[in-house]
């Protein structure tokens, strides 16, 4: 062999090097393909604008402010379509006020134009984040819903108690003050994490930046906005991969911020607890509600989105219950009954129907 000519050698290092380095490339192109690929001329342009007015206008003609804003229409579209384009617009103020839905809660209203701004962002974000969310979270979906999330809990705790020959139990937990803490700076990482175009960030932080809680400047997310309730799963899909990805749970669901873990083991559940909550508290910075979190055997009733839940069947809560004869008495329309109505339709309430709806409105029905 020649002097000038060393012998080809490779340790097992340098071979784990370059899988370490394969795999981490493969990575790499995984996470840019699951970006968003929308640019951000399909939120702002006069089409998308005018597409997202028409799901506005829903339920919402004959408002005031809808009126003044349908007034000038064609400028007014116009001109939110220029200031989007040169990045000069700005956010408006809101208008608040309280209802009670049950409990009280403040509801914060923008301005026509944001809203409709609010819609023309959802439209085009809210199908690319959907396909990112897991099976089992509920709230704000399209073909989701609160009546999804009670089918799914029934058979899931089928499932898990062999139909119900053995004993699952459930954790349920709700967390603290869930729209006043929700952090803007973990918000906009996530988003950033998912969004490569740089206009489209700035203008999801002119949204986020346009609220805050009293106490604090850098969270919370207003009721009233249509991007809150993705914001909201945005948010929370980081924990959803957390109960599934990283502590393999099998039964779970989550409406907004309630949610539920079955299981045969309640020594299972109970140490789940410190991991949710160091979890939330260092990644999201949320807490869960002290007095709301129980483990309890679906045998002895658990309540979850406004119905008492046992093996069998399902009640209205006694305060939903209460909530809806005040309702009724107060206001005894035909829309009101039909509301209530299709509510009980969803659990076993033959005879509180009978008795506050009567036969009538039951054949009716």
């Amino acid at each position: 062999m020649r002097d000038d000519v060393q012998p080809y050698q490779v340790s097992i290092f340098d071979l784990l090097q370059d899988r370490s380095a394969i795999r981490e490339r493969e990575r790499e192109r995984e996470r840019e393909s699951t970006k968003l690929s929308h640019l951000y001329d399909d939120i702002i342009s006069v089409e998308n604008l005018l597409i997202s007015w028409r799901e506005f206008l829903r339920g919402k003609r004959k408002r005031k402010d809808v009126a003044i804003f349908f007034l000038h229409f064609t400028d007014n579209i116009l001109a939110l379509n220029q200031e989007l384009e040169d990045r000069s617009y700005n956010h408006g103020s809101y208008h608040s006020f309280r209802i009670n839905d049950p409990k009280p809660r403040d509801i914060h209203k923008a301005e026509v134009r944001d809203r409709l701004v609010h819609h023309a962002i959802h439209r085009i974000l809210y199908p690319y984040f959907d396909q990112k969310f897991i099976y089992d979270s509920y709230s704000c979906r399209l073909k989701k819903g609160t009546h999804r999330a009670m089918d799914r809990l029934s058979m899931t705790a089928r499932k898990s108690s062999c139909n119900h020959t053995r004993t699952v139990w459930i954790l349920k937990c709700d967390i603290k003050k869930f729209f006043a803490n929700i952090n803007h700076a973990v918000l906009k990482n996530i988003l950033k994490r998912r969004i490569t175009d740089p206009n489209i960030i700035w203008l999801l932080n002119q949204i986020i930046d346009s609220f805050h809680t009293k106490n604090k400047t850098d969270a919370g997310l207003p009721l009233g906005n249509l991007t809150s309730q993705l914001f909201v799963n945005v948010y929370m899909n980081e924990f959803d991969q957390f109960i599934k990805r990283q502590l393999k749970v099998k039964y779970y669901a989550r409406y907004a911020d309630d949610f539920i873990i079955l299981h045969r083991d309640r020594s299972y559940l109970t140490e789940l607890i410190p991991k949710i909550a160091i979890f939330l508290e260092q990644r999201l910075r949320l807490s869960l509600h002290p007095t709301k979190l129980t483990i309890k055997t679906l045998a002895s009733g658990v309540d979850f989105l406004g119905w008492v839940h046992f093996s069998h069947h399902r009640v209205l809560r006694t305060s939903t219950k209460r909530r809806m004869i005040k309702n009724i008495k107060r206001n005894p329309s035909k829309q009101t009954m039909a509301s209530y109505l299709g509510l009980l339709s969803h659990g076993d309430t033959f005879k509180l129907t009978q008795k506050y709806f009567g036969t009538t409105v039951l054949n009716n029905k």
